[in-house]
């Protein structure tokens, strides 16, 4: 098989660059060394926020790159302490309010978060904030969400919901019945529910990325582990799936590299990029 020239490099997280004791692959930093010598950017892309995203693109020393946060709902440019928008899509006020006033009626159990730029607000504390917390290191504020939509205009660039993955499929289904105008939502897992802009994937992120640094969508590659993924793979000049991905994800890909625990990352860009 004939590869293009790769002239950027994408890649997703959690399942991705980071093994199942979520550390780093510790081949990559090496590897994104000499992509800085080709002058290829390497471009994290992540569900995560800014201050999930950042300590990682530090370590890896990627450099002022872009991140691509809330797939793809918010894209910096730069490092933690200093750093520029270059493109966002925000969740339309009135829809959140909307979402918002509907869980509280009809699934009060369930855990809300509200992602603006580094903010990270939850409706209560429990035990899933306790767990997102964990993988993220990051420390949200406690507010009523409801109030603060209705006294304040807000940047919201996702809402998280989270909880049982029985009351997640009821929740989902109920937003269907509201025909969201404006809004997009996805299970990124069983009990995680996640509502976004319409507008807002990764595949138009990398899209988005490409027109930043004047290159061409064939001349990228995207690697990724999981569903959301599918679309960023297929339009990549090469798609690459990680050997630990589903099924469905490595048929949407070009190639299958090894798994996350197995350094996949870091052996995809040396074999088709370097």
């Amino acid at each position: 098989m004939n590869f293009p020239k790769i002239q950027l490099v994408m890649s997703d997280i959690d399942g991705t660059i980071l093994n199942d004791q979520h550390l780093a692959d510790e081949n990559l930093s090496e590897s994104i060394q000499y992509l800085k010598e080709k002058e290829i950017p390497f471009v994290l892309a992540s569900a995560r926020s800014p201050l999930g995203m950042f300590p990682l693109a530090e370590e890896l020393d990627i450099g002022r790159n872009p991140i691509v946060c809330y797939n793809g709902a918010l894209i910096l440019e730069g490092t933690q302490n200093s750093y520029r928008t270059i493109n966002e899509h925000l969740v339309e006020q009135e829809e959140a309010k909307l979402v918002l006033n509907g869980i509280k009626k009809y699934f009060p159990q369930v855990s809300i978060n509200l992602y603006s730029g580094k903010q990270w607000l939850t409706d209560k504390w429990d035990k899933w904030v306790d767990i997102e917390a964990s993988i993220t290191n990051e420390t949200p504020k406690e507010h009523n969400l409801q109030t603060l939509l209705l006294e304040e205009n807000v940047s919201i660039h996702k809402l998280l919901l989270v909880e049982e993955a029985e009351i997640i499929q009821e929740l989902y289904e109920f937003l269907q019945s509201l025909e969201l105008k404006y809004s997009s939502f996805y299970l990124s897992k069983d009990n995680y529910l996640e509502l976004t802009a319409k507008e807002v994937s990764k595949e138009k992120a990398l899209t988005e990325v490409a027109k930043h640094y004047g290159i061409s969508l064939a001349h990228t590659m995207a690697i990724g582990d999981n569903f959301n993924d599918i679309p960023m793979l297929a339009l990549a000049g090469v798609g690459v799936a990680m050997g630990n991905a589903p099924q469905k994800v490595k048929e949407s890909a070009e190639v299958v590299t090894c798994n996350n625990n197995e350094h996949g990352a870091s052996q995809a860009i040396r074999d088709y990029v370097l």
